[in-house]
């Protein structure tokens, strides 16, 4: 929240598993894979204002120390044109266009359809700890505790943002929130300087911590071992794709949980108590897209959280 806003406001991160480091999964290629989730975000307008956020970061002193930059990439598929589209960031970045014939040929395979963008890459393992940091120095705290039920901050704030992704399905008792399992892994590769996708969830963006392979969507997985068997098929997809890539020594590999809800909720709720109403608004279910989308939809939570307050303070 910015002071401009709420100059009279307490911040405080309530947390019951914080972690100052998500070993967060990729370095997000912002709007590459989002495609026809217009149930799953049902406001557009987050796309760009999600897409702003990240291009002015871009463009001042903190974009290396946050992990944000510009890139470029392609996608190919052999088997559906709608697969290449992207409807949601095409009219927000500043190019997306369909490949050329000669383009269709720098990568093996019997690519059929294809298209260039230029996007931002936000690496998460930079940006986490830097926006913690500007979120401490602006005076905001962090409060590590136990929590079964947002009942229990009851008269202590306000206002409470609800932001706990995956802990939503216990605290909330939201049964149409659900994880995918993501699986990655992180290879030296310096000369890769462009990202790639193609079928199958196969991935190979460049990043300021090594270059990322993936991935796999496993729907309903809460398994967050790394899967040799995924790691192996993780190789195999991205080599075909980039050969150089059969050279680049591992760095790491991953698993993480993605928090899927249809739709996204980000609303207001009147959570009842034996004392009176509790203030929550939610903002959670991101899925897969929650780089990508997060700061647009922080927008619209800001604004019911102001919203909420301007009421407080008329009873």
């Amino acid at each position: 929240m910015r002071r401009v806003l709420f100059p009279f406001v307490s911040r405080l991160v309530i947390s019951f598993q914080y972690q100052p480091l998500i070993e967060a999964l990729i370095s997000a290629l912002l709007g590459a894979t989002l495609r026809y989730h217009h149930r799953a975000f049902p406001h557009r307008k987050w796309i760009s204002d999600a897409y702003s956020y990240w291009d002015e970061l871009r463009k001042t002193a903190h974009s290396v120390k946050a992990g944000v930059c510009q890139m470029s990439g392609y996608i190919f598929s052999s088997r559906d044109p709608a697969i290449v589209r992207n409807h949601y960031i095409e009219k927000v970045v500043p190019v997306y266009r369909s490949v050329t014939e000669p383009e269709l040929r720098l990568c093996p395979g019997e690519w059929k359809y294809g298209s260039f963008f230029t996007t931002i890459l936000a690496e998460c393992r930079l940006y986490q700890p830097w926006a913690t940091e500007r979120f401490l120095e602006n005076g905001g705290q962090i409060v590590k505790l136990d929590l079964n039920s947002f009942r229990e901050l009851h008269g202590k704030y306000d206002v409470v943002v609800n932001c706990t992704g995956l802990g939503a399905k216990r605290l909330c008792s939201d049964h149409k929130l659900v994880p995918i399992r993501g699986q990655i892994t992180k290879v030296r590769a310096p000369w890769v300087k462009t990202a790639f996708y193609a079928d199958f969830d196969t991935y190979v963006i460049p990043g300021f911590e090594g270059v990322t392979l993936g991935g796999c969507r496993n729907y309903d997985s809460y398994n967050t071992d790394v899967c040799r068997h995924d790691a192996a098929a993780i190789r195999e997809r991205c080599e075909s794709l980039l050969p150089s890539l059969k050279s680049a020594p591992v760095l790491r590999e991953a698993v993480g949980l993605r928090p899927h809800r249809d739709p996204v909720r980000v609303e207001i709720e009147l959570v009842s108590t034996t004392e009176g109403a509790l203030r929550v608004v939610h903002n959670y279910g991101h899925g897969g897209y929650g780089v990508t989308t997060a700061p647009g939809t922080a927008k619209y939570a800001v604004q019911l959280v102001y919203d909420a307050l301007k009421s407080n303070s008329k009873l």
